[in-house]
């Protein structure tokens, strides 16, 4: 029995180690895409492919458009939208491992939103690792050599904040709605909210461009089916630790393609975000949140 129930578990790990890979991937590309195409142009050719993928698996698994929950779904469509463009314009600002780090901050803000908004309990050990996480954050901005580094940086902590929002709001969403439909509702808005914000610096994409844009829109629903099997196989706690690999994947690449070579405070800060998220996620809950599947 033991070996039985050994098998999900391994295969629980390798997918959430293959999604993070995968996403990693996605955002080699987007780095590459936005030296030459602006980066709402690039959110936009992601989210119109992803529109259409979804929709096929939406009518291949015969699921229909909800007519309750309207203002909800379009909410996370925004909330999703925005840490879009947020992310990738934070991407191609900085190396890839400080824009990953930053990102992973998100469970905090999850945490935090989840207790305004969802009247949830904030435990005890949240209070006492925030200001280990928000260490880490301080020194990834370097305020104290504040230029446009830092904005960029602070932008990726939007992101992140953004990212919180959609996941907060997914969680309510998932009780009612198919996962199919959530990210149709967000790739459907992200499509639209990028529209006027690429209009003026619109890039006519050349045939390397155009492979990228293609490539960033399939893998990045690659990634998504990914995370969702590893969290049908696997204790959600687990999977988000597990996925924090994908920081040394975007170092990876980083260093390969463009040399980035990460400096000591993005290695300090790095270290106390991801060493304080990881304490985080160990807390013991009652159930892990339904909305990660999604």
């Amino acid at each position: 029995m033991e070996g039985v129930a050994a098998k999900p578990m391994k295969n629980g790990v390798l997918l959430a180690v293959g999604s993070s890979l995968i996403f990693s991937v996605m955002n080699a590309l987007v780095k590459a895409a936005t030296l030459t195409v602006p980066p709402a142009e690039v959110a936009f050719f992601r989210s119109i492919i992803g529109t259409a993928m979804i929709w096929i698996m939406m009518r291949g698994a015969g699921v229909a458009f909800s007519t309750k929950g309207i203002p909800m779904l379009t909410l996370r469509g925004v909330l999703g939208a925005l840490y879009l463009l947020a992310y990738f314009y934070t991407i191609s600002k900085i190396p890839l491992t400080d824009a990953s780090i930053l990102a992973h901050l998100s469970p905090f803000f999850v945490l935090l939103l989840s207790v305004t908004f969802l009247k949830e309990k904030l435990p005890r050990q949240v209070l006492l690792l925030l200001p280990l996480a928000l260490l880490g954050a301080v020194l990834l901005v370097k305020p104290g050599q504040f230029g446009s580094y830092s904005v960029y940086a602070l932008v990726g902590m939007l992101s992140a904040v953004l990212a919180a929002g959609a996941a907060t709001s997914i969680r309510y969403l998932s009780q009612r709605h198919h996962s199919y439909e959530i990210v149709f509702y967000f790739l459907a808005t992200a499509t639209v909210v990028s529209v006027p914000l690429m209009w003026n610096d619109f890039v006519v994409p050349s045939g390397v461009e155009w492979l990228y844009l293609g490539a960033i829109g399939v893998v990045s629903l690659l990634g998504q089916v990914f995370l969702t099997k590893a969290f049908t196989h696997e204790n959600a706690v687990v999977v988000e630790v597990t996925r924090y690999i994908g920081i040394v994947f975007n170092a990876l690449w980083g260093f390969l393609f463009w040399a980035e070579i990460p400096d000591g405070l993005t290695v300090v800060g790095g270290i106390l975000i991801v060493a304080s998220c990881i304490l985080l996620s160990r807390r013991k809950t009652p159930q892990a949140a339904p909305a990660k599947a999604a």
